[in-house]
C-alpha cells in the first residue's frame, strides 16, 4: 500500500491537486491557510490587504521575537479596516474553498495551528474523512492523528493547552504510524534554521513514541528543521516537509 502524507500546504491548491497521484490515500497534517507568506511578501492574507512593505515589517517584529510590538503593529493596521474577524474569515473562506475542492481523496486530514476548525465542515465532501484524537486502519497498519498546536506568543487559531493536547494523545494510545501536526519535543526536530527559532513540540507526543513505539511518527510544523528525522527506539520520527515549498507529498509505502 502507499500512501502519500503533506503538511503545510498553506494555500498550495496547485500541487495538492496532484499530491494523491499514484497513491492509495492521501493525508494532510494541516496548516492549509497561508495568512503570511514569507517568500512572496505580498501574498497571503496580510499582505493582501496591506501590502508586502507591512508584512515584511511584521514578519521582522515576530522574527525578532518581539511580539507584543507585532501585536500592537497588527492592530494598529486592522483598526483602519474595521471588522478584523469578518474580514479574515472570508479570506479563509476563499482558501478553504479553494483547498478543499482541490483535495484528492481518499483523504485523511488533521488541523495545523493555523487552521480554523468550526470552518471545516462547510468544505468537506465525500472522501475526506477529519481526525483529531482518533484513529482509522489504512490496510493492516492503524493510523492515530493528533491535530493543532501547543499555546505560544503567536497565538495562532488553532492552539490549545498542553493537557489538551495530551488528552488527544492519550485518546489516540497504541498505534503503528501516529501523524500529529507538531514534532515529538526534541530540540533538533524543532529548531528552524531559517526562522533561527524554536518551535513547540509535545512532550506527550515524546512520551507515546517512547511508550508505544510506534512504527512512524510523520510530523509538520517546522518548515526548515534542523533534522528532519530522527529514531526514538524502533520508532522512525520524520518530519514530512514543507508542502508550500516543495510541491511534493512524503511517500509511506508497506
Amino acid at each position: 500500500m502507499r500512501v502519500h502524507v503533506v503538511s503545510d500546504v498553506h494555500g498550495r491548491a496547485d500541487a495538492l491537486a496532484r499530491a494523491g497521484d499514484g497513491a492509495d490515500a492521501l493525508i494532510c497534517l494541516g496548516d492549509l491557510v497561508l495568512f503570511i507568506d514569507y517568500d512572496d511578501n505580498s501574498g497571503g492574507i496580510f499582505g493582501e490587504i496591506f501590502g508586502a512593505d507591512n508584512a515584511i515589517k511584521l514578519i521582522e517584529l515576530r522574527s525578532e521575537r518581539r511580539f507584543d510590538e507585532a501585536r500592537e503593529f497588527s492592530r494598529g493596521l486592522w483598526a483602519e479596516i474595521g471588522d478584523r474577524q469578518s474580514v479574515i474569515e472570508a479570506a479563509v473562506r476563499r482558501q478553504y474553498a479553494e483547498l478543499f475542492t482541490a483535495m484528492p481523496t481518499p483523504a485523511y486530514v488533521t488541523y495545523g495551528n493555523v487552521d480554523i476548525p468550526p470552518l471545516w465542515p462547510d468544505y468537506l465532501h465525500d472522501g475526506i474523512r477529519v481526525l483529531d484524537g482518533e484513529t482509522v486502519t489504512l490496510g493492516d497498519r492503524s493510523f492515530g492523528f493528533v491535530g493543532g498546536g501547543l499555546q505560544t506568543p503567536m497565538r495562532t487559531p488553532y492552539e490549545i493547552s498542553d493537557e489538551d493536547y495530551a488528552a488527544k494523545v492519550a485518546a489516540v494510545g497504541a498505534v503503528d504510524v501516529l501523524c500529529c501536526h507538531i514534532p515529538p519535543d526534541i530540540p533538533e526536530l524543532l529548531y528552524d534554521v531559517v526562522a533561527r527559532r524554536m518551535e513547540r513540540g509535545s512532550s506527550a507526543v515524546l512520551d507515546a513514541i517512547r511508550d508505544t513505539q510506534p512504527d512512524v511518527a510523520l510530523f509538520g510544523h517546522v518548515h526548515q528543521p534542523l533534522a528532519s528525522r530522527t529514531r526514538i527506539g524502533r520508532t522512525e520520527c520524520i518530519n514530512v516537509g514543507h508542502f508550500r515549498g516543495t510541491g511534493t507529498p512524503y511517500a509511506l509505502i508497506w
